[in-house]
This record gives C-alpha cells, sequence and structure tokens, in this order.
C-alpha cells in the first residue's frame, strides 16, 4: 500500500554524488515506511497513539520544569516532531480513522497547534492536510465524516487560523504551512460543506483571505486565498452578506483593478483573476451588495477593463450582468457613464482597437493569447472550445441588455438604448434576430429530443423537460424574445418595420415570439417573493399584450 505524502522532500537531479546518497537514504525510508503500512492495524494504531502521547507529555514537563532553558526540551520536541511524522502514516488507512477519534488523539493533536514552537504547530498542518486529503479520502466517506466531525469539535477550524495569523510567507516553511492550512480546510469543506459557513462565522479567515489578495505581488499562497475565498463565497448568502459587511466587494475591486490595464504574466496568475471575479460576481447576489458595488464605482471600473481588451475583458462583462440583473441603479449608472458604447460594441462582435495600436499587432496579441488559453486549456485536460467561450460572452451580453431595459423604464435613459437599435440601419436587431433563430433552432432540436425519449418510454416530468430546454439555450432565447418584445412597446416606427420584415423573412410570426414569452411568464419563479414574481409576470403580460 502506498503512502500519500507521507515523506516530503525536495527533489534532486541526481547531479551531485552527495546528492544521490540521500535520495537513496530517502527511498530507504519510503520502503520502511510503505512496510509500516502493509501492517498498519488496530493494534499498531495504538502504538502510535501511545507513543505520541508519551511524547507529548514528556515535552510538556520538560518545558515547565525548565522554561527559560530551551537546550533542556529541545530534544523532547525533536522526538515529538518525529512521532508527528510516524502518524502520517495513518493517511494511508483512514478506515483506521474512526479508531483515532475512539481513542481521543484528536484533541492531543489539535493543541500542538497553539505550541510555543511554530515548527511543531507546522508539523501538525502537515499532518492534518495529509489525513483530509482528497485522494486518501476517496471512497472512504464515513471515515471521512467522522474524522472532520471530531476535528470541528475541537475546535479545528479556530485552532488553525490562529496559527495561520502568525505564518510568514518571508519563510519557505511557513509558506508551505499556510498553503497546506488552506487546502486542510478545502478538504474538510469538501468532506462536510457546512464547514464553509462554519469557519467564517467562528474565526478570522474571511479577513486573512482579504488582507492576502490585496497585496500586489502574485505568488502560490495569493492565488490559493482566492480560490479558497470562491469556495466560501459560492452558494452561501451568509458568506456573502458577511464579506460585503467587511468592506469586502472594495477590497476585491482593488484586486481586480490590479489587472485593469495588464494582463496576468502566467496560467496561474490567470487562474488567481478569475477567481476573483468568481468572488466578485458571487458577492454581487445580494442586493445590498450590489449597491456597495456602484458606490465604490465598479461599474466605471469594468468599462475600463472592457475598453482595455485584456484578458479581464470577458469576466468584466459578466461582473456587470451580474450588478446590474434586478438592480436599476448599477443600470442607470451603466449609461451614465456611457458603458452602451462598449457593451453594443462587444455584443455585435466587434472589439474596439485602441488608436496607439495597429490592427496588425492587435491581432497577433489577440492570436497569442488564443494559443497561450488553449494550450493552459489542455494541461488542465479541460475540453472547452472557443466557440463555447465566445458563446458564454454571447449569452452574458444578452443578460446584460434584457437587464437594462428590464431596469431603465422611462426618461432620457431609455430613449438613449432604444436608440442603439436604430443606429446603422437597426444592424443590432439584425444581431438579435440572428441570436433568435439560432437559439430556437437549437431548443426547437432538444424538444425533439425529448419527445422522441418519451416514445422510447423514458419518462420525464414537465419540470426536467424545462430544465433540459434551459440548458440548450432557452433561458437566452427568452431574453432576447424580451428585448424584441420591449423594442416592439417602443412603438418606434423603425424598429417595428424592422422586426416584422425579419421576421417575414424567416418565415415566422410574432405569435412564435409571444409563445416563447407566455412559457418563460409560466415559469417565473417565487425565489425574490410573491410580489416580485407578480411585478415580474406582469410585465412580460404587458409585453405579450402589444404584440
Amino acid at each position: 500500500m502506498e503512502v500519500p505524502n507521507a515523506l516530503k522532500r525536495k527533489r534532486y537531479d541526481g547531479e551531485n554524488p552527495l546528492e544521490a546518497e540521500v535520495d537513496l537514504s530517502l527511498l530507504e525510508a519510503v520502503e520502511k515506511s510503505q512496510n509500516a503500512v502493509e501492517l498498519l492495524d488496530l493494534r499498531t494504531l495504538k502504538k502510535l497513539v501511545l507513543s505520541f502521547e508519551r511524547r507529548l507529555k514528556e515535552n510538556i514537563e520538560a518545558r515547565l520544569k525548565y522554561p527559560d532553558q530551551p537546550e533542556r526540551f529541545a530534544d523532547s520536541e525533536v522526538e515529538l516532531h518525529e512521532e508527528l511524522e510516524k502518524l502520517k502514516i495513518l493517511a494511508g488507512a483512514p478506515e483506521l480513522y474512526p479508531e483515532l477519534v475512539n481513542l481521543n488523539a484528536i484533541p492531543s493533536i489539535l493543541n500542538l497547534l497553539s505550541h510555543d514552537n511554530t515548527d511543531i504547530a507546522i508539523d501538525v498542518v502537515h499532518l492534518l492536510e495529509d489525513l483530509t486529503d482528497e485522494d486518501v479520502l476517496e471512497d472512504n466517506d464515513e471515515p471521512a465524516r467522522i474524522l472532520v466531525d471530531s476535528l470541528i469539535e475541537n475546535n479545528v477550524l479556530e485552532l488553525l487560523v490562529q496559527n495561520l495569523q502568525r505564518l510568514s510567507d518571508k519563510d519557505p516553511d511557513e509558506m508551505s504551512a499556510i498553503y497546506n492550512t488552506l487546502a486542510s480546510i478545502e478538504n474538510m469543506i469538501e468532506v462536510k460543506p457546512a464547514v464553509a459557513e462554519l469557519v467564517c462565522e467562528r474565526t478570522k479567515l474571511l479577513r486573512w483571505l482579504l488582507g492576502k489578495i490585496k497585496v500586489r505581488e502574485f505568488d502560490s499562497n495569493k492565488q490559493y486565498a482566492s480560490e479558497i475565498l470562491a469556495i466560501l463565497l459560492q452558494n452561501s448568502p451568509a458568506n456573502q452578506k458577511r464579506l460585503g459587511q467587511m468592506n469586502g466587494v472594495d477590497v476585491v475591486l482593488q484586486a481586480v483593478a490590479m489587472y485593469k490595464s495588464k494582463d496576468p504574466k502566467t496560467s496561474d496568475e490567470e487562474e488567481m483573476l478569475e477567481n476573483l471575479f468568481d468572488c466578485l460576481c458571487c458577492l454581487l447576489m445580494p442586493l445590498e451588495n450590489k449597491e456597495r458595488f456602484v458606490k465604490a464605482e465598479g461599474v466605471e471600473l469594468m468599462i475600463i477593463i472592457m475598453k482595455q481588451k485584456k484578458s479581464a475583458y470577458a469576466s468584466a462583462i459578466r461582473a456587470l450582468d451580474f450588478s446590474m440583473t434586478k438592480y436599476p441603479p448599477a443600470c442607470e449608472r451603466f449609461v451614465d457613464v456611457l458603458g452602451l458604447k462598449t457593451a453594443f460594441a462587444a455584443f455585435m462582435g466587434k472589439i474596439p482597437i485602441s488608436k496607439k495600436n495597429k490592427k496588425e499587432r492587435y491581432q497577433e496579441e489577440l492570436e497569442e493569447r488564443l494559443v497561450s488559453l488553449i494550450a493552459s486549456l489542455f494541461s488542465k485536460c479541460l475540453h472547452i472550445s472557443i466557440t463555447l467561450l465566445e458563446e458564454e460572452l454571447e449569452e452574458r451580453l444578452v443578460s446584460l441588455i434584457a437587464s437594462l431595459f428590464s431596469g431603465i423604464l422611462r426618461g432620457s435613459r431609455r430613449e438613449r438604448l432604444l436608440s442603439k437599435f436604430v443606429e446603422n440601419e437597426c444592424e443590432k436587431i439584425d444581431r438579435l434576430m440572428e441570436l433568435y433563430i439560432r437559439y430556437s433552432d437549437r431548443v426547437n432540436a432538444e424538444t425533439q429530443r425529448l419527445e422522441q425519449l418519451e416514445l422510447d418510454d423514458l419518462e420525464m416530468d414537465e419540470e426536467e423537460k424545462y430544465n433540459r430546454k434551459l440548458e440548450s439555450g432557452l433561458y437566452t432565447l427568452q431574453l432576447v424574445a424580451v428585448i424584441l418584445g420591449h423594442l416592439w412597446c417602443s412603438e418606434h416606427t423603425q424598429m417595428k418595420a424592422r422586426i416584422e420584415l425579419l421576421l417575414k423573412q424567416q418565415k415566422l410570426t410574432k405569435k412564435d415570439i409571444k409563445d416563447i414569452l407566455q412559457e418563460y411568464h409560466d415559469n417565473i419563479g417565487d425565489l425574490d417573493g410573491a410580489e416580485e414574481k407578480e411585478r415580474a409576470q406582469a410585465r412580460i403580460q404587458k409585453i405579450i399584450s402589444s404584440l
């Protein structure tokens, strides 16, 4: 049986004879530890725990007896370190975790996170990361749950974060311990999702993570901090609100702003930037954080990022979409700061070219980014095509424009929005109809496929069928229909004539759009309350009636 991460050492290239000797000794140690794992059973576990408890007691006694004479208790700490290293062998037998808990070893191990000797605390951090490693816990759900429950009951979260605050990135060992602390927390969340909110309720982890992403210099721990922050915010309104109250929206915007006029230098840094935008989009779920985003000039920052044509271009559009959904003040600010020109250029597939750069150079840069993107995608085994990325951007822009129409109902801002659809002989209406046809074809194909499944006696309820159609593009089709409906309601002669002409060319009628809108109307949920559902349905019904 293999020992996952039982021995962590620097790798050597074998050019130096002395290093070769070290390699041989390591191999010998690994072989011994592997043999030990093969013999690991309850009896061996009890011996390991008993030996650890004995060394721990000796260390405590030595420190109490000679508090001002480190040389008198140094040997006991070396021995304690060795015992903690031996305990890592348990990662090779997760089925014994319940017995480890029953032996009451967890409190003794965790208390060492507060040990005066930081090296001992670091040993415990590495041990916890090994024991909770995702690969180790795979297919061991019950032992994993028992271990994590015991860790939580014995204040592992509080102790880990307290220890985290005394570690420094300037020391290589402590930097590694920071990474493994975050890894341990992530591993526990994987086993028990409730840990994501528990760690934020009980500790100052959110504040530490905010401090970490504020640092200008990039390193692996800043990247991991951004990833953990995104995990904590995902699907947790409580954490989203909690971070918003800690000035989190402004801090994340500051972290993102570092890339408003430059691209990340490496794929890891690029991943961190995506994590930061994930954090921002999660933060923009609660209404109060949308308000903070507008006050912090987040709308303006996203428009600047779009204009700069850097790698965060699509992410900025995504953040704007989240900020403007069901929040009219963000829509109004977007129009006021001249965001329409930038958004509609993207909607038409036109990325503005800076006057400082020639078109040829820009095309080269774009090609280089695409090559880099494709290389990184392959390296991570992600089978995502450029077409899919373009479609995601397209869908975000449709959602953003639909939010503008829902959020700006009258006045000069509404007129400026409508006027965009008259420019250049109504080219944006042509684009809308192009999207309508494409997404309509997809939904129709999915509908036919579902009907065939029913013929094959595969039962599926109406909700499941509707969700399948949403996944195939129905939601974007519905939003396109909503936008066309708003244009029709404007009573603008030129726009209405253009819509009718395009429908006729595609052998469609207004009834086809009405049918899409009616299905949308009937499936509006009450997630935001019964009153908001009624208002939303009333707005769609008004569009249907006008058609």
